[in-house]
């Protein structure tokens, strides 16, 4: 198996506690096979059913048991009809087992890749309300330490996403059900997340992988005479549409090695003789400096050019409390000491906690790349650990310099005359309103932003999807979860009413005659 492909099994809940959210299930799984049909081509997906009226697997034609779960779609090289098996996922009538679904994906990995190295995971998503079924030898716990030795003997991972929404009532079952999953996670080969709402749901799966690389490796200068040596990932970094290139079917079906490449090339031609083209050596870059276009050679561009040297410098430290959150700007890095390195791991972990206690932040000059043209401020939080096997480290954030600021002065109500001036009526009603509008009240948070994806991203790979099926195909209607992301939610609207008319009823309403619209007649 190829060291960067990835073979995915999907393990998808139908049974009926989940009919409610299957068409969320369809959408994050199809939302998946549509990024890995941009990004990752020679990735392979399967996908087994549990909770089905039917049993279709190897495990239950050669042993027996393992009822209810149906291979819908075996490990193959993800496709259309990958994508075509995820739309027709049917509505299961019996309660699933996911131990039994967790086995039946396991042995579909092995059996088609053996001992080979490469990326194998497994993701499970159900509800994990009913019970399962007792094993014939030993207990529940007793299976799940048996399936993780075999996971780690294959190195598989697994994601569990667990859905349950907020009005279930936990019961021992689930309670039993949570603990044989936290019991994978305990043995480091599973990752378990529970969601209570479908729009968390579609967010839960990470639907493209990324490779964490470094930015950064070398020393962090405190002084000429201490340097830390360190490595810097990116710890956040905005998920862009993906690059759509051009492609020509100008070239014959029969032609196997054609490229379909589309080339440009640009021509410049003299204004004097527009019929002659000017060679690369005898043209010249221009910039405008008012009416005057000034020639500047590559040599000359080249020689004013800033080349600072490669390198992070500490300026000095400062107070957390005169670093606004506000001024943090792009991407989040990571700052971890050299991986193997018993000194510098020592030095991180003595600043980082130095700096937490007294709750300092370290300014620092950075310089990834030597010739890099730019030179970035930022600023180091200490991020210390809870953990014992994971180090200390910091988080950087990018500062603004001054020409980076804007500064937006408003005019306090408070220098307006009395007669201009709230009353306090009207500033309640405005309370209530921010209060009504909050996404984090108390006890819940509405829109989680681990779980939340992003709605402009979801709906451009639903539509490239449904592009490449229907090329006539109109941009479909907004999705309920993502209406969720972008509108107001209804049932809060509905429910605080009150308070919006009670804010229309405390502010009187006044026709300004300067703008009065003004009638034509011809």
């Amino acid at each position: 198996m190829a060291r960067n492909k990835e073979a995915l099994v999907l393990l998808l809940d139908v049974g009926p506690s989940m009919h409610g959210v299957l068409q969320e299930v369809k959408n994050i799984c199809s939302t998946l096979v549509h990024k890995k049909l941009v990004y990752n081509r020679s990735d392979e997906v399967g996908i087994v059913l549990f909770g089905t009226k039917e049993t279709c697997n190897e495990l239950a034609k050669e042993l027996g048991g393992y009822k209810h779960v149906t291979v819908a779609h075996d490990i193959k090289v993800v496709d259309e009809g990958t994508s075509q098996a995820l739309q027709n996922l049917p509505a299961g009538s019996v309660p699933g087992d996911f131990l039994d679904a967790i086995v039946v994906g396991l042995d579909m990995v092995i059996r088609k890749f053996g001992n080979t190295k490469g990326k194998r995971r497994l993701c499970l998503i159900t509800s994990a309300q009913y019970p399962l079924r007792d094993p014939p030898e030993g207990t529940k716990e007793d299976q799940v330490d048996t399936i993780a030795d075999q996971m780690k003997r294959h190195d598989i991972k697994m994601e569990c996403i667990v859905f349950r929404e907020p009005g279930v009532h936990h019961n021992s079952v689930m309670e039993e059900n949570d603990r044989l999953l936290y019991q994978f996670r305990n043995r480091s080969v599973a990752k378990v997340v529970q969601v209570d709402s479908p729009t968390s749901l579609l967010g839960a799966l990470k639907t493209r992988n990324v490779l964490p690389v470094t930015v950064f490796r070398g020393d962090l200068e405190v002084s000429p005479n201490f340097k830390i040596k360190v490595w810097v990932y990116k710890k956040t970094a905005e998920e862009k549409f993906p690059t759509l290139k051009k492609y020509s079917d100008k070239a014959p079906p029969s032609d196997k090695f054609a490229s379909h490449e589309v080339k440009v090339d640009y021509e410049y031609k003299s204004v004097v003789e527009p019929d002659k083209v000017v060679p690369p050596d005898q043209r010249i870059k221009g910039y405008l400096y008012g009416p005057q276009v000034v020639p500047i050679s590559s040599a000359e561009w080249e020689a004013v050019k800033f080349k600072p040297e490669k390198g992070v410098k500490l300026l000095g430290f400062t107070d957390r409390s005169s670093i606004s959150r506000h001024h943090f700007m792009k991407d989040v890095c990571l700052f971890i000491p050299e991986p193997g390195n018993t000194k510098a791991t020592l030095a991180v972990s003595a600043v980082a906690r130095a700096m937490h206690q007294m709750n300092k932040v370290a300014i620092v000059r950075c310089v990834w790349r030597q010739g890099q043209g730019n030179v970035a401020l930022g600023v180091l939080t200490p991020n210390i650990s809870s953990v014992n096997n994971v180090q200390d480290s910091f988080y950087f954030n990018v500062l603004p310099f001054a020409e980076d600021i804007r500064e937006f002065q408003f005019r306090s109500l408070s220098s307006l005359p009395s007669s201009s001036q709230p009353t306090e009526e009207q500033q309640e009603a405005a309370d209530n309103l921010v209060k009504m509008l909050d996404l984090a009240p108390p006890g819940r948070e509405v829109l989680k932003p681990e779980f939340t994806p992003n709605p402009m991203l979801e709906r451009f790979y639903s539509y490239l999807d449904l592009k490449a099926k229907q090329p006539d195909a109109n941009v479909p209607p907004l999705e309920r979860c993502l209406r969720r992301i972008t509108e107001p939610d209804p049932d809060v609207i509905d429910q605080q009413t009150p308070l919006i008319q009670n804010l229309g009823k405390a502010f009187e309403l006044k026709e300004n005659p300067k703008v009065r619209c003004k009638h034509l007649s011809y």
